[in-house]
């Protein structure tokens, strides 16, 4: 959980200013093209921190470990640092196009809806907008999850010689379906989070913005 609030954190802190400076570089109608850049930059800063947490939430639902830092000691000791980055190939397979597709569905909803509305968007919206993103996000993405999961769970047993020869044996040996196991609990838990994360974020971000313009006010009437 708390892996998982770092790699947000540094995520936005990455994404935010990334997404300012590329704004400004690209035309308007290529806009779309700086959310997706942006929200992939910042998933690289992010895998940082998520590859380990993830490495380790996947080895102790297996039952391979009984705590987090029991699972540390055991995989850095056995099979060294890489082994906290177990996967980290097929993590951004699957993370990369993930943050970049949600973030710019997100950006690309938001921009309409507010050209249509003609107003800011209010805290329900942008949650509702998010749902959105991050479950349709979820289902395009979850064949890349499922092939992640298989190479981080594996350990030291290596079955999948890498990622191709991880589609291929679950396509042969499960059938294509299984590239989809998971899909609805991931759209419906995806959808949630996206809802809750970007409401989050849209009304931390304007908190920000009102302190930020208060002391400029002050000093204009001082």
């Amino acid at each position: 959980m708390l892996g998982n609030i770092r790699a947000s954190a540094l995520f936005v802190g990455v994404y935010e200013p990334t997404k300012q400076k590329l704004l400004k570089l690209f035309p308007e109608n290529l806009s779309a093209v700086a959310h997706l850049t942006a929200g992939a930059i910042g998933g690289i800063a992010a895998s940082l921190i998520r590859v380990p947490t993830e490495v380790v939430k996947q080895r102790m639902q297996t039952g391979q470990f009984t705590s987090a830092s029991n699972a540390v000691h055991v995989i850095a000791s056995k099979e060294g640092f890489k082994g906290l980055y177990a996967g980290y190939g097929s993590f951004l397979l699957r993370d990369l196009p993930f943050d970049a597709i949600q973030f710019c569905i997100y950006e690309q909803i938001r921009i309409g809806y507010k050209a249509a509305a003609r107003r800011d968007l209010n805290d329900p919206e942008n949650a509702i907008i998010g749902a959105f993103a991050g479950a349709l996000t979820g289902a395009i993405t979850t064949p890349l999850d499922v092939i992640k999961t298989r190479l981080m769970v594996q350990g030291s047993a290596n079955q999948y010689k890498g990622i191709f020869d991880c589609v291929q044996t679950i396509i042969r040996e499960e059938g294509p379906s299984a590239l989809l196991k998971g899909i609805q609990p991931r759209v419906l838990w995806i959808g949630i989070g996206g809802s809750i994360f970007f409401g989050v974020l849209e009304s931390t971000k304007r908190l920000l913005a009102e302190r930020r313009s208060k002391p400029t006010q002050q000093s204009k009437h001082d």
